[in-house]
């Protein structure tokens, strides 16, 4: 499904579903009196770019063009969709909606509001059937969350295509069951927000602290399980109900400023746990236990970023980083064949048959090629001051045996040549002392200002010289192999 989408209010929200729209390939004519919109709305593109794309392992259709226009009965006329975010002002939006249905009275109108009913929001409206809610949450271009908000006003057909348009923009439509204030999500967020505030007025903790605690523990959980599936976990074999009976009683303690809770009955407790069941019964507790710490390991390796970014490492990430470097310990003799990588195989590493994947042998000789880059003293620093940094121009990797899940590797590094610009790189990797893969790899010294090669600093090419020079000797077995080349 593809069509035009009105975006009325082009800030942080309307720019964001701007740039979903375009990049699954609707048009998009925007509408915002802010004479900075334009500059906005092409940086906010500009990352979704950079963003979006990545999530997908197919390409994305061509991307939709867009257009801004002076009047909102303008930028609605041809319209198939209307996505509203202007400012959280009724008399703001009832305004809004009687312009675009005075130009437009059959388009459906999508309100991004974060607290107002749909009910609300039709009231003295032309055509109360074509306005409901949708909820998004900030970047609107990666988080697909939209929670799907009507009223009895909408007819079942109208719901249904707002559904259908959100799912084909990649999003998630929450169907919430009745209007509430605030919807789903920003009850919770409400409910933290209060008592963190309260936590910080108390001298509990600091706004660093509170962040902690939620981007080191619960927060990583509720990414990929959200708040019912990980306390079923947390209930061991006998499930939700375990739980709810175990943790149950605290609701009456007086652990939270929030005291307001639900009479904590039979009733209830049945409730939970047979929605429990329904969502997670078909899975035991060792299979959610083994889903989620597959999940928490992608994400907390995700949240490290490269290593050699000095902006990476955010959250629990930045914790691991420091934990790298802690247990990489002093630097090694650069006489010998190098040891550059030694570590487990991670859970995202491997394929369906349990082994590490091709691209995952290239991935740790490209660490070690990157650790061997900090020993000589191209680091952050040296490649932040200008002075460049190593590209790799050829690359040959020869798989000798299946390495898997869990397996400590292990690759050593030799300088086989560093003559000038280039570098000529021999890897060993190893399990248990048996070579299993080599990596040979050619690298040049480019000048980033001008990308083309150069001459690596004195210093940097000093230590190379000595490098290559302690590690000659008779080229490895295999170095110098071409692809099909007879044994």
């Amino acid at each position: 499904m593809k069509g035009t989408a009105a975006i009325i209010g082009g800030g942080v929200i309307g720019g964001a579903w701007a740039a979903r729209f375009r990049l699954m390939g609707w048009n998009v004519r925007v509408f915002d009196p802010d004479p900075e919109s334009e500059r906005k709305l092409s940086e906010v593109m500009a990352n979704a770019r950079r963003s979006l794309p990545g999530l997908y392992e197919v390409a994305l259709p061509a991307e939709g063009g867009q257009t801004r226009h002076a009047t909102i009965a303008e930028t609605v006329a041809g319209a198939d969709w209307a996505v509203e975010s202007v400012p959280e002002r009724l008399e703001i939006k009832h305004r809004v909606y009687r312009e675009i249905q005075t130009a437009a009275p059959g388009v459906v109108i999508g309100s991004s509001t974060s607290g107002f009913r749909p009910s609300e929001l039709q009231e003295g409206a032309i055509a109360p059937g074509n306005i409901l809610v949708t909820h998004p949450f900030n970047p609107v271009y990666l988080l697909p969350l939209a929670e799907l908000v009507a009223s009895p006003a909408n007819p079942a057909a109208t719901v249904d295509r707002a559904a259908a348009v959100l799912s084909a923009i990649g999003m998630h439509p929450l169907r919430v069951r009745k209007e509430i204030d605030a919807h789903i999500a920003d009850r919770f967020l409400e409910a933290v927000w209060r008592e963190a505030l309260w936590l910080v007025k108390d001298g509990i903790a600091t706004t660093e602290e509170i962040d902690d605690a939620i981007r080191y523990g619960f927060g990583l959980r509720w990414a990929q399980m959200g708040l019912f599936e990980t306390y079923r976990i947390a209930g061991g074999e006998a499930g939700m109900r375990h739980f709810l009976a175990q943790f149950g009683p605290a609701l009456k303690w007086p652990w939270t400023k929030l005291m307001d809770v639900p009479e904590f009955d039979d009733e209830l407790v049945d409730l939970i746990a047979g929605q429990s069941d329904a969502q997670s019964g078909k899975y035991s507790i060792r299979e959610l236990e083994r889903i989620r710490d597959q999940n928490l390991v992608g994400i907390m390796r995700s949240l490290k970023g490269y290593a050699g970014d000095p902006k990476a490492g955010w959250g629990a990430g930045a914790l691991l980083r420091e934990q790298d470097r802690a247990l990489r310990g002093p630097a090694p003799d650069l006489s010998q064949p190098i040891p550059t990588v030694t570590r487990a195989v991670p859970l995202d590493w491997t394929d369906y048959n349990g082994h590490m994947n091709e691209a995952r042998y290239a991935q740790a000789f490209n660490d070690a090629s990157d650790r061997l880059m900090e020993l000589i003293g191209i680091d952050g620093d040296y490649i932040g001051s200008g002075k460049g940094t190593l590209f790799t121009a050829e690359t040959h990797v020869r798989y000798l045996n299946e390495v898997n899940i869990g397996d400590t590797i292990a690759v050593t590094t030799r300088v086989l040549r560093a003559e000038g610009k280039k570098i000529h790189l021999w890897h060993e990797m190893r399990v248990g002392g048996a070579l299993v893969a080599t990596g040979e790899h050619m690298m040049l010294h480019v000048d980033l200002a001008t990308r083309k090669t150069s001459d690596p600093a004195p210093e940097v090419a000093a230590r190379l010289a000595a490098i290559a020079a302690a590690h000659a000797g008779p080229l490895p077995e295999g170095a110098g192999r071409f692809v099909g080349q007879p044994k």
